[in-house]
């Protein structure tokens, strides 16, 4: 079943990179008494997620802060360290959270997996945004599959 705008977030465990090596990030304690705008691509360095998806929220990081956002939040089914490289070559470092979702059990935890093996991708997670207040959602945007419309960080910031 899909997650939906009411629901709580499932607990999960993120992996972020940081100068100490691989860390653990608990989703309750992570998303507890904040507004997080999470957004997932289905892959890093893959065409829409570095051409148009990471920049989209990159570029307008101030106009999130500036409408009550605490921190904007990147996962995809992708190690940690392949996040951190992404983010590092997007100028995204200090703007969007990397959370590694590697083996995807918060997509499949939240419904929101899907199968890329014709592209020979395995499973990752659907192209989508949400906000979560408190680890609450509250909104919820997910794309048809190949799209790329109700993700973008503009379609965020529209209804904020």
């Amino acid at each position: 079943m899909t997650i939906q705008v009411g629901d709580r977030l499932p607990k999960a465990t993120f992996i972020r990179a940081t100068a100490d090596g691989p860390q653990p990030v608990d989703s309750e304690d992570y998303f507890r008494g904040r507004r997080i705008a999470l957004f997932s691509v289905p892959g890093a360095f893959t065409p829409t997620c570095s051409a148009r998806h990471l920049p989209g929220f990159v570029d307008k990081i101030d106009e999130l802060r500036a409408k009550g956002i605490d921190e904007v939040a990147c996962t995809a089914v992708n190690d940690a360290f392949v996040l951190q490289a992404w983010a590092k070559s997007a100028g995204a470092e200090d703007k969007v959270t990397m959370l590694a979702d590697g083996n995807g059990a918060f997509v499949k935890a939240i419904g929101l997996d899907a199968d890329f093996s014709k592209f020979a991708m395995g499973t990752r997670g659907q192209r989508f945004s949400m906000l979560v207040n408190d680890g609450v959602v509250e909104q919820l945007n997910v794309e048809e599959p190949g799209a790329f419309n109700v993700s973008s960080a503009d379609y965020l910031l529209e209804r904020l």
